[in-house]
């Protein structure tokens, strides 16, 4: 399996023959380049063109955060397997408004089921989140009589605020306790967390459409406008549950962040350098953890369910193929 590379220093990013190396303080790390997937870059790097080539003919992401953890942007190589017939495909269900609301909602019905999974997994552990449980399943079914996307994403939401309050029963620590949801700049240090998995969950599902014929700037939950890319947000939202939520839930009640993992800035809570290393190396643990797929019957990581699930989508636009979008079995 091919690898993504963190990168949180400073330096300068080249090509040696037929790998990359990243030099920085004096020292060099080598990196084959057959095993990378995708290159994430936290800290100030140089790069030039004759770089930004040869990872593109090796069909290698680069995506860049800024120095507070904001996603900034990727280098998306020229796309390898695109076909223009997909392509029209996704226009096709796009333009056609009640194809695009019938997409919509079968993706947010999906991530509707993840949010109760996660939330009878703590259920049946002694958090009492019965009451939301119910509150929120009862949203989900008002998700069937919605007729515009604007109604659907109004009540997913709620639905997602209701479930959000929830993180401060599932999470031991007080510290983390759940307030408002707030974004740029996130207010406390849950919203930190949650902004900065979020961001990092848009970014992996883009590294994983690169590896489809799917163009990622045609979404159908999130409208497809001049904002780059929109299909990424739109499967990012079946799979925020099962790994950033649960990635947040496993590193504060390991008890694993502290406040010296985080940093005030322009009136914002963000982590800093250390805290964005303990929350990837557990989101990772979470993307690469394999489980028994209920379809297909083999043993995958929960990475390549991603991809699996963008397949599925381009088998429902292409061939009409029934799309059941991906629950877990916690």
């Amino acid at each position: 399996m091919k690898k993504d590379i963190y990168i949180f220093n400073d330096g300068d990013l080249k090509r040696k023959d037929n790998t990359v190396f990243f030099e920085t303080g004096g020292k060099k790390k080598y990196l084959p380049v057959e095993e990378l997937n995708n290159i994430w870059v936290f800290g100030e790097i140089n790069l030039n063109k004759k770089f930004l080539d040869f990872v593109s003919q090796k069909e290698i992401c680069i995506h860049f955060f800024n120095y507070y953890g904001y996603y900034t942007g990727t280098f998306y190589p020229r796309e390898h397997l695109n076909s223009g017939y997909v392509i029209l495909k996704q226009a096709e269900n796009y333009l056609d408004y009640e194809k695009r609301l019938k997409i919509a909602r079968m993706i947010i019905e999906t991530a509707a089921e993840n949010i109760i999974v996660i939330l009878k997994y703590y259920n049946s552990r002694g958090v009492d989140v019965e009451p939301e449980l119910k509150d929120i399943a009862e949203k989900k079914k008002f998700m069937e009589n919605c007729r515009t996307i604007e109604e659907l994403m109004a009540v997913e939401g709620n639905m997602r605020q209701e479930y959000y309050g929830c993180f401060s029963k599932i999470i031991k620590n007080p510290e983390f306790a759940f307030k408002i949801r707030s974004k740029r700049p996130p207010r406390d240090k849950i919203n930190a967390l949650i902004s900065f998995g979020n961001s990092m969950m848009y970014t992996t599902v883009l590294g994983e459409i690169y590896q489809t014929q799917l163009d990622p700037r045609i979404g159908y939950l999130h409208s497809t406008n001049m904002r780059r890319f929109s299909l990424n947000l739109d499967i990012a939202e079946i799979f925020k549950p099962i790994i950033v939520d649960r990635t947040i839930f496993t590193i504060l009640n390991r008890n694993e962040l502290t406040e010296k993992d985080f940093e005030s800035d322009f009136n914002g809570i963000m982590l800093n350098d250390k805290g964005r290393k303990k929350f990837i190396e557990e989101y990772n643990n979470k993307l690469l953890t394999t489980i028994k797929h209920p379809k297909i019957g083999t043993t995958v990581s929960y990475k390549r369910i991603i991809r699996l699930e963008l397949y599925k989508l381009q088998k429902y636009i292409t061939e009409d193929e029934p799309y059941s979008g991906f629950v877990a079995r916690w």
